[in-house]
């Protein structure tokens, strides 16, 4: 199976920072209409922090998701930044030994960032929250990795997981945050932690994909 070096994954952190800056507008307008409106701002504030800090350095992708974390987690208000934080410093931490990240790993990775969220918040899949969107897209990426699916293919069918778990908060009603106030009058927007977090794993799939077609990447030893 294809793997990409973890110190060589710079870009792929840089196409995620890319994709909130793009959609930062997006993101709020989404928030705004049953939220606060800050999702795209307190986003952007962050991943842009980010990269102004540890743009120009050399850094892997396992020490730049935790670097990342740690600004979300530190320097971001609402929820979104202790949540975001969590996931990428988990992701981290499950990754922290491997020099090669193929399917397995990141499958790993993704997986510590979504256990450690549950840990830290009540809501589940069906709520209206970022969580419809990863838990599938976690889920989705696992069972490639036990059944040895091609890395490359695996990431496209996690990006579509992601999306139909995005789309899907459409219909639900809140559980969760200020926008679970509104009731029944939340359903048929979709949540904007939902839209954000599709959008990320998006840019994070492709960018890795990026690495593996431009050769860095080499063959899993076996």
């Amino acid at each position: 199976m294809d793997s990409f070096r973890d110190v060589e994954g710079k870009p792929v952190l840089l196409a995620m920072v890319k994709a909130v800056q793009d959609n930062k507008a997006f993101l709020g307008e989404i928030d705004g209409l049953i939220g606060d409106g800050d999702h795209g701002m307190n986003m952007n504030k962050g991943f842009t922090l980010f990269a102004d800090r540890y743009g120009s350095e050399d850094i892997s992708f396992t020490d730049g998701l935790e670097q990342l974390g740690m600004v979300l987690l530190g320097e971001i208000g609402g929820s979104m930044g202790p949540i975001y934080g969590t996931v990428f410093t988990e992701m981290a931490r499950a990754g922290s030994c491997f020099d090669e990240i193929g399917l397995d790993e990141l499958s790993l990775m993704l997986e510590g960032g979504l256990t450690g969220l549950q840990d830290i918040i009540e809501a589940k899949v069906g709520d209206k929250t970022l969580i419809d969107t990863l838990s599938p897209a976690v889920y989705t990426l696992k069972a490639e990795a036990g059944t040895g699916g091609r890395f490359a293919e695996a990431l496209d069918r996690m990006k579509a997981a992601a999306k139909a778990g995005q789309d899907s908060t459409k219909d639900m009603v809140a559980k969760h945050g200020r926008s679970s106030r509104l009731g029944e009058r939340s359903r048929g927007v979709p949540d904007a932690g939902a839209v954000s977090c599709c959008l990320i794993l998006c840019a994070m799939a492709d960018g890795i994909k990026g690495l593996l077609s431009d050769g860095g990447c080499k063959k899993r030893k076996t």
